[in-house]
């Protein structure tokens, strides 16, 4: 058996195809982890969400931004496209109701108890553990299935921009979610930024978040997407898979299992660079 992660589809159903072709997954051998952003910018969304979907418990799933955005807009949120959404053919289409029952029930964080893995699709702010991170997803996991109109409701938003073990309510969710699906950077004691965009710049007081000296996840291999300027990553024991497939680039997987080398198909590019 071997474990593949995959970096950032963004509705790229047919690189997705040709990295597994390439990767010669077998569905009765293989399990394929996915750092998340399944959806959106790209044209084959609803693709990947059934050809996903339909690898039951082959493909281990958590949930990137554009992953929640499709589900606020699938639960009622009051939300139009925004520049380059392509999110309608799957609020159009006749299982919908089928794939973001399945969508609302991945994680943000999901941890492998044997090899100690921690997938998610962004990032953790140096105060976190490993296992307190996939704690603080259960948090958002119990809330999102209790009442997702309501969750979605008050999910958008750049604040509360500081951890704290006291928040509570809308602002410690809201805080959870943007740090596992939003963060690329943040300040040495943990304030995050998550309007910057692009490649860190040296002097701005800001670090990648695997940089932040003495993260407290720092014995523990991270997986993460969400970064597509940064591009693959293999240091500060993190290794980042967005390499912007629908922006032009590549979508790239590695083996968990063996020396981590990446395996990488090309992409047609589907919308100009920019903000993934």
């Amino acid at each position: 058996m071997a474990r593949f992660a995959i970096g950032d589809l963004q509705g790229c159903a047919t690189e997705l195809r040709a990295l597994l072709a390439r990767l010669k997954f077998a569905a009765d051998r293989d399990q394929l982890w996915f750092v998340g952003d399944l959806v959106n910018r790209g044209p084959e969304s609803l693709d990947c969400l059934r050809l996903i979907r339909a690898l039951g418990d082959n493909a281990v799933v958590v949930l990137g931004n554009h992953d929640l955005h499709l589900l606020a807009r699938g639960y009622g949120a009051d939300l139009k496209d925004k520049p380059g959404d392509t999110l309608s053919e799957i609020l159009r289409a006749p299982d919908r109701v089928a794939l973001l029952q399945w969508l609302l029930g991945r994680p943000l964080a999901y941890q492998h108890a044997p090899h100690g893995e921690l997938l998610v699709h962004a990032g953790l702010v140096p105060q976190w553990t490993a296992s307190q991170a996939v704690a603080l997803s259960q948090e958002v996991h119990t809330a999102l299935q209790a009442d997702p109109e309501d969750f979605f409701a008050h999910m958008y938003g750049d604040k509360p921009d500081l951890w704290a073990e006291d928040l509570r309510g809308a602002e410690r969710l809201r805080f959870i979610v943007n740090t596992l699906t939003r963060l690329r950077v943040c300040t040495a004691a943990g304030r995050v930024a998550l309007k910057a965009k692009g490649p860190p710049r040296p002097g701005a007081g800001l670090l990648p978040w695997f940089e932040v000296p003495g993260r407290a996840s720092r014995d523990t291999r991270i997986v993460f997407g969400h970064w597509s300027t940064l591009g693959y990553v293999n240091a500060h024991g993190v290794i980042g898979l967005d390499t912007g497939c629908v922006w032009g680039g590549s979508l790239t997987a590695v083996n968990l299992d063996q020396p981590i080398q990446p395996i990488s198909v090309p992409c047609a590019g589907y919308q100009e660079p920019g903000e993934p």
